[in-house]
């Protein structure tokens, strides 16, 4: 059985969501581009002999829609390549790896490309989800608990199917985070620390240069280079997340600080190949 490797990564800097460095390019661009940048670091493999380019992408509508995957194949040049837009949410891009190694090991091909992609700076131009009037109204009642829950004041989550109702497909990630820590019996103290910790280390990591050596810069549409992450924000301390008020439930322990605000996304390419035994 043929042993599947991963040759070649590349990643873009990380923006802020709606505001950040990368706003301003589109995401089948910056997708294209950090492809172009990992078969760069391979110029022995010649572009023909790959099989399939996979790209992850957690709400593939609007901009990133129209197969993203062959949109970004042919805006290389590469016409003969086929392409797949895989949307698994937030491990989109983890889906296309597997894919990939899976391929490989089935012996379906030897050479293939693992891309992931989304730009929440740029779902103004629509997204696989922000179409109106498309959710299915069986889940309506399993969306009026979430939204009754919102309100605070309610009973602890526990798995609606106990009750022989639908859990509500639809629920927003914050409202599961809040579920979540109802669930576990997590207290704001033990959010608001395991965050800031989580940020602090970040920071170091940043100061040490530890991110730096892994991102590839970006070319933006006015010729200006990318070449840092926008976050994480310096100096959080423990005092300052402990004064934020709860972003979706007046009773709550999520807030933007012990949580993973909208506001960061990375675009990234990884190069898997076959290399026989």
């Amino acid at each position: 059985m043929p042993e599947a490797v991963i040759v070649a990564t590349a990643r873009s800097p990380i923006g802020r969501a709606r505001k950040g460095s990368l706003k301003e390019l589109r995401p089948d661009d910056l997708a294209a581009s950090m492809v172009a940048t990992v078969l760069a670091k391979v110029p022995e493999l010649d572009a023909g002999d790959i099989d399939d380019l996979m790209l992850g992408c957690g709400m593939p509508g609007g901009e990133q829609g129209f197969n993203m995957a062959r949109v970004v194949a042919v805006s290389l040049g590469y016409d003969h390549l086929p392409g797949t837009t895989v949307t698994r949410y937030c491990s989109s891009s983890v889906q296309t790896s597997r894919m990939a190694f899976h391929a490989i090991k089935a012996g379906e091909g030897d050479v293939f490309v693992s891309a992931g992609v989304e730009m929440v700076s740029r779902f103004v131009h629509g997204n696989s989800d922000s179409h109106p009037d498309t959710r299915n109204p069986r889940f309506a009642a399993a969306r009026q608990r979430t939204e009754d829950s919102a309100l605070g004041g309610t009973e602890p989550w526990h798995n609606p199917r106990e009750d022989g109702l639908l859990p509500d497909i639809y629920i927003p990630m914050g409202q599961t985070a809040e579920n979540v820590a109802a669930s576990r019996g997590l207290s704001r103290q033990e959010l608001d620390e395991f965050g800031v910790r989580s940020q602090n280390l970040a920071e170091k990591a940043l100061a040490d240069g530890f991110w730096q050596r892994e991102i590839d810069p970006v070319t933006l549409p006015d010729g200006t280079t990318v070449t840092a992450d926008d976050g994480p924000r310096a100096g959080v301390t423990y005092e300052a997340v402990s004064q934020l008020k709860p972003v979706f439930r007046p009773d709550g322990v999520v807030t933007a600080g012990n949580c993973c605000p909208q506001r960061r996304r990375r675009s990234r390419g990884d190069h898997e190949r076959h290399q026989g035994r």
